[in-house]
């Protein structure tokens, strides 16, 4: 197995792995998680301002950006560290690594076989159902084996 392989291979067992561990917590609570841990340990808005060394009124703006996507993660790793908690972040797929690229990979092998059967319907050469299928399968499973530079490009 090559290098480039290896290391994809570890980096896909990383991303499964953060799948398994926050894949449940992708809803964030509407008024955000500063304020939701905040209340939850029973510390106030200025109380928090005060542990970080700024104001009140920074506190509430973090506190309103965030549900809306407007805060930073500098902000967020600050503030979860004023009280006392880590701030996670992760981008987690909504399958295991290896089904995201083989749907990817199906879709690509639909455009190559679409293109193909276009052409031999011109030529009235058509396949089946059955035999449109297998090719879409056998081109998908190779796009799998090879990963090409180009399986997340548009064409």
């Amino acid at each position: 197995m090559s290098i480039d392989k290896v290391v994809a291979k570890q980096y896909r067992e990383k991303v499964n792995q953060a799948i398994k561990q926050f894949g449940g917590f992708s809803v964030l609570p509407p008024e955000g998680w500063i304020r939701t841990v905040r209340t939850a340990l029973g510390m106030s808005g200025p109380q928090l301002a005060k542990r970080l060394g700024v104001t009140k009124m920074r506190v509430s703006r973090a506190e309103n950006d965030e549900p809306t996507g407007s805060v930073t993660l500098k902000t967020m790793k600050t503030m979860a560290e004023a009280m006392g908690c880590r701030f996670v972040y992760a981008v987690i797929p909504e399958a295991e690594v290896e089904e995201v690229i083989k749907q990817r990979a199906i879709e690509k092998a639909r455009e190559k076989v679409k293109t193909a059967s276009t052409h031999m319907a011109l030529e009235d050469q058509t396949l089946s159902k059955e035999q449109l299928d297998f090719e879409i399968e056998r081109i998908a499973t190779d796009i799998v084996e090879k990963m090409p530079a180009n399986l997340w490009s548009a064409k």
